[in-house]
């Protein structure tokens, strides 16, 4: 068997029960008899699956599920075509909508024009302008965390510093797009959102999950868990609905908004989904990509220092402005870096509303199409040394050796991320500003391993040392 560049591999993983070949233009894969059995070859380590998957049977995988069809595809060319060039052809599909039971029809499930419109209404918060405007708010909110870490360098203590991050991206999503301290229901929030995304990934690994009235253990704690965010998200939206006061965040532009043909505003329902959609969506995948450059550098002391050179050079030990962004390119590039190694969402679905080719290959109607960044991220034809923590593949110059579709943290076309740039902005922040007063050393003995959840987590968290700078 040939994998993706072309060297043979070691034969089929043992969790294949067995392989089915192209026929009638469906691509060859692995082969269960029932949805059941690919569950659990998939379920106790999704990375290697997949990774395994693509080394054995190349850039287009066809998998044989009882009776259905699903298809993996690593290519550029083949992303592209799904996500950008034939979008219209597909949807989120039956596996986001899993999803639906946590953020209901926000701008990560919707579909159809119902997308577009709220899209619209949103895509103003994200503006360029604006973006600069929330600089001096991040740059407050990192100044904080870092005070608050003088204690742990003091002591000595551990930090587990996936949860700081965590609450440093949640107050700061609360500060720019509600205008809204958070700080007192960070931890809240995160105890509910780490138990609720654990339950919801299972739910998505389900071929057929209970419905949530179902009285089961799992059940009764994912309720919980979405009641606990619901207080949450229903009190920022009634907090601004006493007042008159235009604030010009996202929240005030999704109260303001009017449907063209009827002059009807968004229902509280609507808002809500739209507000846990941000909050969620907008601290959780930062903060992972955050952790995640947080333990490359330690294990790469030259990049580390080569970043604290240039952190020193454009900032001289002052708090960045908007302007220093652009002097900091090398700080830009470790986090891109860091995302291509472990990109936050590490796979996503997508499925066809009508037959499709990639290739030589037949896309049936109605076939899930799952994309993994973690497994493009590595292709070799596109990355050399894959495996390999290396910055430069980001500089400008070696950008443009690369397809589009060859990096896609952000999924891409028309459902690219709306937070892109916030998130790339908030990211270089804090990296520049903590570089400047510490250090964050791993600690001895305790392994950093990814988790496949919803995102890409280190299991257990990150503990780390502080030190100063």
């Amino acid at each position: 068997m040939i994998d993706a560049v072309g060297s043979e591999v070691a034969p089929v993983p043992v969790f294949w029960r067995a392989v089915a070949g192209a026929r009638n233009g469906f691509p060859a894969g692995p082969r269960y008899w029932t949805p059941f059995g690919m569950t659990a070859a998939f379920r106790p380590d999704p990375l290697g699956f997949y990774m395994a998957a693509f080394r054995t049977f190349g850039d287009v995988v066809g998998f044989h599920i009882g009776p259905f069809r699903s298809l993996f595809i690593a290519h550029p060319d083949h992303i592209k075509h799904v996500l950008q060039d034939n979008n219209h052809n597909y949807e989120k599909g039956v596996v986001v909508a899993k999803l639906r039971v946590l953020i209901g029809d926000g701008l990560f499930t919707s579909e159809g024009e119902f997308w577009r419109r709220q899209r619209r209404l949103a895509q103003p918060a994200f503006h360029r302008q604006r973006l600069a405007g929330f600089v001096a708010t991040m740059t407050d909110a990192t100044r904080a965390m870092l005070d608050r870490w003088d204690a742990a360098r003091g002591s000595g203590a551990p930090l587990n510093v996936a949860a700081e991050m965590n609450r440093l991206t949640l107050g700061i999503v609360g500060r720019t797009l509600f205008s809204r301290n958070l700080d007192d229901d960070a931890d809240e929030v995160g105890r509910s959102l780490g138990e609720v995304l654990a339950l919801m990934n299972d739910r998505t690994m389900r071929f057929l999950p209970s419905p949530l009235w179902w009285p089961s253990p799992d059940n009764s704690r994912l309720r919980r868990g979405i009641r606990t965010l619901d207080r949450v998200v229903f009190d920022i939206i009634e907090a601004r609905g006493r007042t008159d006061e235009v604030r010009e965040d996202l929240l005030d532009m999704l109260l303001r908004a009017r449907d063209e043909e009827t002059g009807e505003g968004m229902t509280d329902r609507q808002l809500r989904d739209e507000v846990m959609t941000f909050v969620l969506a907008g601290h959780e995948t930062t903060a992972m990509a955050l952790s995640w450059t947080w333990h490359l550098l330690a294990r790469h002391p030259a990049a580390a220092e080569r970043l604290r050179a240039e952190v020193a050079l454009a900032l001289g030990g002052r708090t960045p402005t908007p302007d220093d962004l652009q002097r900091l390119p090398y700080t830009r590039m470790v986090v891109e870096e860091a995302m291509r190694l472990y990109p936050p969402v590490w796979g996503f679905f997508r499925q066809a509303l009508g037959p499709d080719r990639f290739g030589e290959h037949a896309v049936p109607k109605g076939a899930v199409v799952f994309i993994s960044p973690y497994v493009t991220h590595r292709h070799p034809h596109f990355w050399d040394n894959p495996e390999q923590f290396d910055p430069e593949r980001f500089a400008p110059e070696r950008l443009r050796e690369r397809p589009r579709f060859a990096y896609l943290p952000f999924s891409g076309g028309p459902r690219l991320c709306i937070g892109n740039e916030f998130a790339l902005i908030e990211a270089q922040i804090a990296v520049a500003m903590t570089v400047q007063r510490y250090r964050l050393a791993p600690v001895a003995g305790a392994p950093v391993e990814p988790e496949s959840r919803l995102t890409l987590r280190p299991r257990g968290g990150l503990m780390m040392t502080v030190t100063g700078a």
